[in-house]
């Protein structure tokens, strides 16, 4: 069977995140020090360590089946690329940041200016988009340091935490995009590769939804049972065991994370107590 080919950015951030998402889906990957190609040990998948910015050249000419890059990547490079998921780790966002000095009271603050970028592309959409006239400055890498050397008036550039920004004197003003992970692939996979691939994504959901969700134990008079599940609509159903004391049970679900603490709130007013939430390392639906 041939192996299914990921592309993954051979080093920074993105790299480390797509390792740990490759070994949490049960992929063991033996790669030496500044080695290029690997293969996994345990599932049909070959690794090719690559710049992130030619790995959407790689998935559209097909020396890559997918990947995992960044969206921002994706939406500059308008490669014929199906995007697949969205991996929810390096999160960041694409933004127009300008000196701090300046007076930011709306967009047309940019008209005539000059922006230095990586993403001219995404830049030229959005100032077209809006109707401004700016000169664009393609520069590859240290895109901060423009304004303070007189190359441009603003820049526009991947922010994650904003410490390069103020570092360098400069404040966000716009966010034109907000970008994380993505699992992409080239559009004419099939055969023996296609189910190789839905195999992965099966694995890689499953690692999400455990992310994304926890496991709750609680105990709740019977009569509220109802209430308190309708609470919880994760699962099909809630487990329900009876307790000792007469009239009472534990019932056992999942919780979404990111509504953790509304749902708390619901339900101790429906009832419940002895509330326990503990992490999940995947959940299969």
């Amino acid at each position: 069977m041939s192996n299914l080919k990921i592309a993954i950015q051979k080093s920074g951030r993105l790299n480390k995140g797509s390792l740990e998402l490759l070994k949490e889906a049960g992929i063991s990957i033996s790669n030496g020090k500044d080695q290029l190609k690997a293969k996994a040990n345990n599932f049909p998948l070959e690794i090719l360590f690559l710049r992130n910015s030619d790995i959407p050249k790689y998935i559209e000419d097909g020396v890559a089946d997918i990947a995992i890059i960044g969206e921002n990547i994706l939406v500059e490079k308008e490669k014929n690329i199906d995007l697949l998921e969205r991996l929810n780790f390096s999160k960041c966002q694409l933004s127009i940041a300008i000196p701090k000095g300046e007076d930011f009271t709306s967009i047309n603050f940019l008209q005539g200016k000059r922006i230095a970028s990586s993403y001219p592309n995404t830049l030229r959409k959005f100032l077209n988009k809006n109707n401004i006239k700016a000169e664009i400055h393609e520069i590859s890498g240290s895109v901060e340091i423009a304004p303070n050397i007189d190359l441009a008036d603003a820049i526009c550039d991947v922010v994650s935490s904003g410490n390069t920004l103020f570092k360098n004197g400069l404040k966000e003003v716009i966010t034109i995009l907000q970008s994380e992970a993505c699992l992409v692939a080239n559009p004419n996979i099939n055969g023996k590769k296609k189910q190789i691939l839905d195999k992965l994504i099966f694995r890689v959901q499953t690692v999400l939804r455990g992310k994304q969700s926890r496991y709750i134990l609680l105990n709740t008079p019977n009569d509220k049972i109802s209430t308190i599940s309708k609470i919880l609509p994760v699962l099909k159903s809630p487990t329900i065991m009876p307790l000792e004391k007469e009239g009472w049970s534990s019932l056992h679900s999942v919780i979404q994370e990111g509504a953790f603490w509304e749902k708390i709130d619901e339900l101790k007013e429906a009832g419940a107590e002895g509330i326990l939430v503990m992490n999940i390392e995947k959940l299969v639906i």
